[in-house]
């Protein structure tokens, strides 16, 4: 066996301690909104990489998940927002099963955030305000990629985009029928802080009609 061999670790040796804050039922906010709010913007101060990134969970009917990244573009007291082709396999779940997950992961901050919920398109004015802030490439993007459909290769891909660019060349780029916002109003949002010896802290939000009720979980 070599020495690079018996230097690496075997994944189930992976590991490190969490010790940098605590999170505790008196230091919460009342509204889980605030309480994301606080600590997307420590995040953001803190100048991590993709702070916006967040895992998203989907489903189809018959209950097969499936997951990826996506970019949260806003959040108020309605809930969280993002944006894609509907016709992808992402949204194609959502409409069939309106019932998703999102999961935000800040390593350096040893931080997560669980948020469950309800999904809704969001209105055509409101996908258009959005589409019209976005590059002009990136809006090209939206009408060349036939997003989660089979490729026959990457010239393929870069032929219709250069067909899109020409075809809107000089124009305003409207926004495709296809394309548009989601919303994602909570039912339960749970933060997690690291803590040492696995001792984590966990702090849930759980909406009860128009209240939120806060407890903490076991880690």
């Amino acid at each position: 066996m070599s020495q690079d061999s018996r230097n690496k670790k075997s994944i189930a040796e992976l590991r490190r301690e969490y010790s940098q804050q605590v999170l505790a039922e008196s230091e919460v906010c009342d509204d889980p909104i605030e309480q994301f709010t606080e600590w997307f913007e420590q995040a953001f101060s803190a100048d991590l990489l993709d702070v916006n990134a967040m895992n998203l969970s989907t489903a189809t009917k018959q209950g097969k998940p499936s997951s990826r990244i996506v970019l949260l573009k806003g959040v108020d007291e309605n809930g969280f927002r993002f944006y894609t082709n509907y016709g992808s396999r992402k949204g194609r779940e959502l409409d069939e099963n309106p019932h998703a997950a999102l999961c935000f992961y800040w390593a350096p901050l040893e931080r997560q955030v669980r948020i469950e919920g309800n999904v809704e398109r969001l209105s055509r004015s409101a996908s258009e305000n959005y589409f019209k802030q976005r590059p002009r490439e990136s809006r090209l993007g939206a009408w060349a990629s036939k997003q989660s459909s089979q490729v026959g290769s990457r010239t393929e891909l870069e032929n219709r985009f250069q067909e899109i660019k020409q075809r809107f060349k000089d124009q305003e780029i409207p926004l495709p029928d296809f394309w548009g916002g989601f919303l994602l109003r909570p039912k339960r949002i749970e933060f997690w802080q690291g803590r040492k010896s696995r001792m984590h802290d966990r702090i849930c939000y759980e909406k009860d009609e128009n209240e939120w009720n806060i407890f903490r979980l076991a880690p």
